[in-house]
């Protein structure tokens, strides 16, 4: 049921809309996926695994540092992506008390996936804007810019 009403300003109409859009995005990115392997993956493993790929060799306290996480959240997931046969830990030569993180090859079947996916979403917003005008497109990437800072503001205000 919608909260917008025939009397509510534009300005909340868009609101309401925008809102009803994140969540709804928020929904289908969050939902766990299989990502053309055999196993689910939650969000936090995908994109462990594409952190992984951007940065094949890295350590988990590098990892943890590169996504600001703790090294314990980072351990964690690992050990879930190892079991499943995603990820492999290499004693850093260099270092004797380190691990090195590459991929599998079912780990790189995952980010590839992952990469489709996020390209599937790039061409759905390029649909949508097909045929507006460069003003419109322009209107939006600034607005967007714009919201995204304000929220970058707001959420210090609401969550001190």
């Amino acid at each position: 049921m919608s909260m917008v009403n025939s009397q509510d300003t534009p300005a909340l109409r868009i609101s309401y809309s925008l809102l009803r859009v994140i969540y709804k995005f928020f929904d289908i990115d969050q939902k766990t996926r299989y990502y053309g392997t055999d196993h689910p993956l939650s969000y936090v493993e995908i994109h462990l695994i594409s952190a992984i790929h951007r940065n094949e060799g890295v350590h988990v306290t590098g990892l943890a540092e590169i996504l600001g996480v703790t090294k314990g959240a980072v351990s964690q997931v690992l050990m879930k992506l190892e079991t499943k046969g995603y990820v492999l830990k290499e004693r850093d030569p260099l270092n004797q008390s380190r691990f090195l993180l590459k991929l599998t090859p079912k780990g790189e079947t995952a980010h590839r996936h992952h990469i489709e996916f996020h390209n599937k979403f790039d061409e759905l917003v390029c649909q949508i804007l097909k045929g507006q005008t460069d003003g419109n497109v322009q209107f939006l990437e600034d607005f967007i810019e714009a919201f995204d800072q304000k929220l970058d503001c707001w959420a210090e205000i609401v969550d001190p």
